[in-house]
């Protein structure tokens, strides 16, 4: 075959001749060298994959402390003034906190300590811990010292949940079991930060007191706490020592059993004696439930697995399987555990998934290079840069410290239509000058010499485009270093072999004989598309200013479509469940919601493809997780589930419930939408405001539901002490307060010995008697004097109705609003009517932030937006550097990406996808994508320019030469990535945004590229002195 455009060629030739050597010439003269360079490359990627670790996402330094503190019996505003913001004051002075935000209840204070990304945790727990001491003499005495926890911030639950179930045993006893026998062989599995028993029931000796008998005893509040006290402590006695031996000695002073209890004696009179079996009923129970858990609707008690920050998820999995293997063999027969919920199937699932679109999208590449190239001799030199590349950059990964998680193997995969282009133009143009008539070695050379200034910027060029992400902080940081510096590596690696391999095997493999039937096919085909191609630049030339003036547009376009597009911080995924929130009665007691929960879970399992359902209730309500059939096993996907899941549910009587899909990316919020509004107002004065929200939103049509935490209907019983009647009988009321504290809260007097560990000792009035008032009214107080007097006689019954809780954020009073959205609807869109909503509603003084989700999309979601510009930035000055020129590299941006960028953006624009960090990251690799084009037709145009041709018959020549390896490299490209756009199942929805934006973009741009940048060229390259021919 002759070649279609001679005078190209000719020219591309004399040029070409009186070039300098490469530093690379040697490694088309040493054919072995090249190899072993490669084979090495080779060698470190397949060590580097086998040790690589396996995981969900880039390891996220992201961690909170939550602090704790019990104040049994005291009031949610007691608690908040006397604990919370004591608490909240100085740990806020700590370094490295994003925020402070605090829930206060009944008898608890918990504060949550949120830290920056990359916190030491450590160090902030110490310098956390040094600031409660410093204020623990100012915190209740009566309050349990507060216990810190460091836990994981990028999710609201544990990874895994099992459930622990039998027909013949007690919670109680599930729970011994547990902790002796399981727990503490998973607490020391690599990666666990610790495991939790949700639901369990620790062993107590219940001392159930009789007001009645009290009353007619006059036994006291303070006489049955030192009865129980003094006859039931450790006491150390030491050891007796002889010449010869040495005795511990042991007093048996610790009770065991409930007849031992039953005998303490309370009082002697005469011959009488009064025991605690006289005036109570002693029982070894439980501590008082406040949480159940089920799975389904039988009961369990849940083995809750938190790994540690950085813990490798799928490695704990496998470990803890493992453990929980040998736990089945060795449990007693009554026993049953299953996994309720495993965190990392979604993620093997996904990983699974993405593997496969790999290997498809390596396969499609071959056949496209082949089909071009037209030969399996000249394919294999394109086709073997793709793993040498992808190891290449496997090797690098190691040397870092990354992982194969689903950013990592996404870049992989999009690394395959990347890696081949500068192969294919090696080859191409190798087998060009062969047709030609030159020897194949001398070919190769010339190829070397020719590309070597193009490849090397083309290569750096879409690296660097890589490289403001690599040093971003926050999440965003955090998720995509790993992403663009192993995407960079490959396509550096595959500059490294294009340099060397290629052009050696293009020597060896390149021949001028006869085609066969898929090469003059290919040819056949080519010849079409350049005798249209022809015509219409030379159109293009003829009417320069239309085609400036449509160029010029699209830098309008673009960012109009950017800004009319939907945006969301990641699309949503199917993640093969769905999460619920219940929320209960305001005075609901325990039974109540389990009652109410268990019709819930019974319409859950109703739904299409529903497996089981597991459950974490509470007296105020739960969460839970309605968990699907494996995706193959299912035709309807979780988010289109979601309506009718919340219609089934969201409507049922006695209980509320809110449905929601697990956020795709790691957090810690459980809502679409939330809202915190910020002041300094009591919570009386901001609940109409929290309703006037809620409302706004429920009205706006994005909501599926929406609520808010500030809810005043909980009704309480205030103890209004007669101060002065109290003084009369030589009282306080703290002494009031801590002997009705006795009989009423439940709070543990001492411990006692129950095989081996110690456990609570609880006196308390029964369950029954404690709800009514009338029967508290017969308690007596005794006074200094030794009288027992009725309560009622100096205390006064007041119903009030309270706050379910106390929010606070920031050290301010706080509440929020938060909701599910309707499918469709994006996150950002439900943000922003809550923004408004707040800005039409909030009077002075109020103030908004942000929280769970909605706080990373404020806070990261235009991060990737400004490292576009910046990423246009550093091209434009390399290219600067490479063409010592500052307009041409102008004419290669802009006459490529802002064509390439709109392309991509109808796709946002129509809805084909969001505007989301995946497509982001699709528009910074587009640019580097679009710009290799115009550098090959730049760079070999000013190579022209030196010849002696002017501007515009040297773009024309140019574009005509370099015409075939750049549809070939964009065709590459765009089929290589088809696969993305076509893809379903977990872990789609990224890759869709991802293939999109590359699919529509390189497609789009290429075609307006071919002619903007030659045109371009014509009118505003610079002026380059000829070198003579």
């Amino acid at each position: 075959m002759t070649d279609p455009s001679p005078r190209a060629g000719g020219v591309a030739e004399e040029g070409a001749a009186s070039l300098s050597h490469s530093p690379v010439d040697i490694f088309v003269r040493r054919r072995v060298l090249a190899a072993v360079v490669s084979l090495f490359i080779l060698f470190l990627g397949l060590r580097a994959a086998f040790q690589l670790p396996i995981q969900q996402y880039p390891r996220i330094d992201a961690s909170s402390l939550i602090i704790t503190t019990v104040f049994v019996g005291a009031s949610a505003a007691d608690v908040k003034g006397f604990i919370t913001e004591p608490i909240e004051r100085v740990v806020a002075s700590v370094p490295n906190i994003d925020y402070v935000d605090s829930v206060t209840t009944a008898g608890v204070s918990t504060v949550t300590v949120w830290l920056e990304f990359d916190a030491d945790p450590p160090a902030a727990l110490a310098q956390v811990a040094a600031q409660l001491d410093s204020i623990a003499s100012d915190l209740p005495a009566e309050a349990e010292p507060p216990a810190i926890e460091v836990r994981r911030a990028d999710r609201p639950q544990a990874t895994f949940y099992i459930a622990v179930t039998s027909e013949e045993r007690s919670r109680s006893e599930i729970t011994e079991y547990l902790a002796r026998e399981v727990q503490p062989g998973l607490s020391s599995l690599p990666g666990v930060q610790r495991i939790g028993l949700e639901g369990s029931r620790p062993p107590a000796m219940r001392i159930w007191l009789d007001p009645i008998e009290l009353a007619g005893f006059e036994v006291g509040a303070g006489e049955l706490r030192a009865a129980l006290t003094r006859n039931n402590l450790v006491a150390p006695i030491g050891s007796a020592e002889s010449s010869e031996v040495e005795t511990d000695l042991r007093a048996d002073t610790v009770l065991e059993r409930p007849e031992d209890f039953e005998k303490i004696v309370l009082r002697r009179e005469g011959d009488a004696t009064l025991r605690l079996s006289d005036v109570a009923r002693v029982e070894l129970g439980s501590e008082e439930a406040d949480l159940d858990v089920r799975l389904d609707t039988t009961e369990a008690v849940y083995l809750s697995v938190w790994p540690a920050v950085g813990a490798n998820e799928l490695d704990l999995a496998a470990a803890l399987y493992q453990a929980l293997d040998a736990a089945r063999a060795a449990a007693p027969r009554d026993i049953l555990i299953e996994t309720a919920y495993d965190g990392t199937l979604y993620t093997r699932d996904a990983l699974t998934e993405i593997a496969k679109t790999l290997a498809e999208t390596i396969l499609i590449v071959g056949l496209v290079v082949l089909l071009f190239l037209g030969s399996l001799r000249t394919a294999i030199v394109p086709l073997v840069a793709i793993p040498i590349s992808l190891l290449g950059a496997v090797a690098a990964m190691s040397v870092m410290g990354f992982s194969l998680n689903l950013l990592t193997i996404l870049a992989i995969v999009l690394a395959v239509g990347l890696v081949v282009d500068d192969a294919i133009v090696v080859v191409e143009n190798t087998m060009r000058h062969v047709r030609n008539g030159m020897p194949e070695n001398q070919a190769a050379l010339l190829t070397v010499r020719q590309l070597f200034l193009p490849i090397i910027s083309m290569t750096v060029t879409l690296a660097a485009v890589y490289a403001p992400i690599g040093i971003l902080g926050g999440l965003t940081g955090a998720l995509f270093k790993e992403f663009a510096f192993t995407l960079a590596m490959a396509v550096i690696v595959s500059g490294v072999v294009a340099l060397t391999l290629s052009p050696a095997m293009s020597a060896l493999l390149a021949t001028g004989s006869d085609e066969g039937a898929i090469a003059r096919a290919s040819s056949r085909m080519f010849d079409r598309i350049r005798s249209a191609y022809v015509p219409t630049l030379d159109l293009a030339f003829a009417y320069r200013g239309p085609v400036l003036l449509f160029a010029g547009t699209t830098i309008v376009i673009a960012p109009l479509l950017y800004m009319f597009s939907l945006r969301e911080l990641a699309p949503v995924e199917d993640q093969g469940s769905i999460n619920v929130v219940l929320q209960s009665a305001p005075d609901a007691s325990l039974e109540y919601t389990v009652e109410y929960a268990n019709q819930t879970v019974e319409r859950l399992l109703e739904t299409e493809g529903a497996d089981y359902v597991w459950s974490v209730r509470r007296p105020e309500g739960g969460f839970g997780g309605l968990e699907f059939v494996p995706w193959k096993q299912r035709e309807a996907a979780t988010p289109d589930l979601l309506q009718s899941v919340f219609f089934s549910v969201g409507r049922q009587p006695g209980i509320r419930v809110f449905p929601i899909l697990p956020s795709a990316l790691p957090n810690a919020g459980n809502y679409d939408a939330e809202l915190v509004v910020l002041s300094t107002d009591a919570p009386e004065r901001m609940e109409p405001y929290a309703e006037a929200l809620v409302k706004a939103a429920r009205q706006s049509g994005s909501f599926i539901f929406a609520d808010t935490d500030l809810k005043i209907d909980r009704g309480s019983t205030r103890l209004e002490i007669d101060r002065d009647r109290v003084a009369d009988l030589g009282l306080t009321p703290a002494d009031v307060a801590a002997q009705l504290g006795l009989f009423v809260s439940g709070a543990h007097v001492s411990r006692f010995d129950y095989q081996g560990r110690s456990y609570k000792v609880i006196p308390q009035i029964e369950d029954a008697l404690r709800r009514s008032p009338a029967t508290l009214e017969l308690l007596r107080i005794q006074t200094p004097a030794g009288d027992f007097l009725p309560v009622s006689s100096m205390v006064r019954w007041v119903d009030e109705t309270v706050p379910r809780a106390l929010g606070r954020f920031e050290q301010r009073n706080a509440f929020r609003v938060f909701g599910g959205l309707v499918p469709g609807t994006t996150k950002e869109s439900g943000l922003q009517v809550l923004e408004q909503a707040a800005r039409e509603i909030l009077p002075l003084g109020y103030s908004v932030d942000y929280a769970g989700e909605s706080r990373q999309i404020r806070r990261e979601g235009q991060t990737l937006s400004s490292v576009l510009g910046v990423s246009v930035l550093a091209v434009y000055l390399l290219l600067a550097a490479q063409f010592q020129s500052f307009r041409d590299p102008l004419i290669v941006l802009l006459g490529s990406v802002p064509l390439a960028l709109s392309g991509a953006l109808i796709f946002t624009f129509t809805n084909f996808t969001t505007i989301n960090i995946f497509t982001q990251i699709g528009l910074i690799t587009l640019i580097g994508l679009i710009a290799k084009n115009g550098i090959l037709i730049v760079e070999f145009a000013n190579d022209l320019q030196e010849r002696g041709l002017g501007r515009v018959d040297a773009a024309r020549e140019a574009a005509l030469v370099r015409l075939r390896p750049v549809l070939m490299t964009t065709l590459a490209t765009v089929v290589g990535h088809l696969p993305l756009v076509m893809v379903s199942g977990p872990g789609a929805g990224a890759r869709n945004s991802i293939g999109f934006v590359l699919v529509g973009g390189m497609t789009i741009g290429t075609l307006f590229t071919l002619v903007a940048v030659p045109v371009l060229y014509s009118l505003a390259a610079s002026e380059r002195e000829s070198t003579g021919p």
